[in-house]
């Protein structure tokens, strides 16, 4: 096209065109694995000593590892454009080329070692919570918020066995739900823990096999659905600080307990009669039969809307150093760190799975967890480096400077052009 002797007049512009397309489209495979293996050490992929993924074959740990998180990070590319990126990268450096065919790069990720991909992200999670500062933490204290969520999957016989659709739904009428409870660091943003299971089960019988996941003087922030007495009684048997909105009007009745200001009184609540079904009955039977509580009254002052007045119920007992402004601002907070599972949902495309069994459901699903940690991490750089509040740093404008960023490191000429100066 560039020396047809038709367009004289236009050769130089398709010329410029034509190498500009070919520069766009060359593979970003091998940028999008140098801006994110700062926090992945490459012996976590090495090949394994025996099993899955023992043997360097031409989809090998590594490749369909970073393959994997391309395709999920781009949010809804196809198998067959992760194939071709991981093609194009391999003849770059003269690697045999992966088949054309779906299903070995379907069977490679269904080889993916779990517990690989878990110490990946407990690896992630540690570094970040490690790096943060005192200035970052609320009151002294980390800080955790509890949301919960449901996604769908692929309709087959498999998926519908462990995560049967709504019984509202006729058979054939509807999708496999998942059901998601995870914990989100309020001062890294990342997702630390989650727990999943089938539309039947609660987000508190899910909660349930978090708890380790908190430690000693944690703040767990939950909205009323969380709000239940069993719950707050597990968190002073843990020594773990609840902040949760309240559920029920009697519950919210300030005429009640030892009046402490205008806007906080120290109440007892009883323990109900009947166990709660997601509390074992030796576990129900040591809680005591009396808990003594803070009720706090917060107005929320957002600019551009309406002054909210909410509830809240809190084992921080101690209104000095925990006033209930403090309160307010952190539960704002919580609003904010709820756009979390909505980013999942909407930005990453999570709210309809397409693995096609339970055990590469919870890849899939793993791997949206470690392309969302990974781009907060990001967020949470950039936020330190420029000195602005991790709030003002969106996940969407990151994601996609994160895939520009990965286009300019191909297209740079010189050293100006590495991950240390862009």
């Amino acid at each position: 096209m560039t020396s047809t002797p038709d367009f004289p007049p236009w050769r130089g512009g398709f010329a410029a065109q034509l190498e500009r397309l070919g520069t766009t489209l060359a593979p970003t495979l091998h940028q999008f694995e140098l801006l994110f293996t700062p926090w992945i050490a490459p012996w976590r992929l090495a090949q394994q000593d025996e099993g899955e993924h023992s043997r360097d074959r031409c989809w090998n740990l590594r490749l369909v590892f970073w393959t994997f998180l391309w395709q999920v990070g781009q949010a809804g590319a196809s198998c067959r454009e992760a194939i071709r990126q991981a093609q194009a990268l391999c003849r770059l450096t003269d690697r045999p080329l992966p088949p054309d065919e779906n299903s070995p790069y379907c069977q490679a990720r269904g080889a993916l070692p779990l517990e690989r991909l878990q110490a990946i992200h407990d690896g992630l999670v540690t570094e970040a919570q490690d790096a943060i500062a005192v200035k970052d933490l609320w009151c002294g204290h980390r800080a955790f918020v509890a949301d919960g969520s449901t996604v769908t999957a692929a309709d087959t016989a498999a998926n519908q066995k462990l995560f049967p659709q709504q019984s509202v739904q006729k058979p054939g009428c509807g999708f496999p739900t998942v059901r998601l409870v995870a914990f989100l660091s309020l001062a890294t943003g990342l997702l630390t823990a989650w727990a999943t299971g089938n539309w039947h089960q609660s987000e508190l019988g899910l909660l349930q096999s978090l708890w380790d996941h908190l430690r000693a003087g944690d703040v767990l922030l939950a909205d009323r659905g969380f709000c239940n007495w069993g719950l707050l009684a597990q968190c002073f048997e843990r020594q773990v600080h609840a902040v949760f909105r309240v559920k029920g009007a009697r519950r919210r009745d300030f005429r009640r307990g030892q009046r402490l200001s205008r806007h906080e009184r120290l109440v007892q609540w009883e323990k109900p009669r009947q166990r709660a079904a997601t509390i074992g009955a030796k576990q129900w039977a040591a809680l005591p039969e009396l808990l003594t509580l803070r009720l706090v009254r917060c107005q929320l002052d957002i600019p551009g809307f309406r002054t909210r007045q909410i509830i809240l119920v809190t084992t921080l007992l101690n209104s000095v150093k925990y006033p209930p402004a403090a309160l307010g601002q952190l539960y704002f907070r919580r609003w904010a760190m709820e756009l979390t599972l909505r980013n999942l949902k909407t930005t990453l495309q999570m709210e309809h799975l397409s693995c096609k069994n339970p055990k590469n459901l919870e890849r899939e699903i793993r791997f949206h967890f470690l392309i969302h940690n990974l781009v907060r991490r990001l967020m949470l750089e950039a936020s330190r480096r420029h000195r602005v509040p991790l709030e003002r740093v969106s996940f969407a404008g990151s994601l996609a400077a994160a895939r520009r960023y990965a286009e300019a490191l191909l297209q740079a000429r010189s050293k100006r052009g590495s991950p240390a100066t862009l």
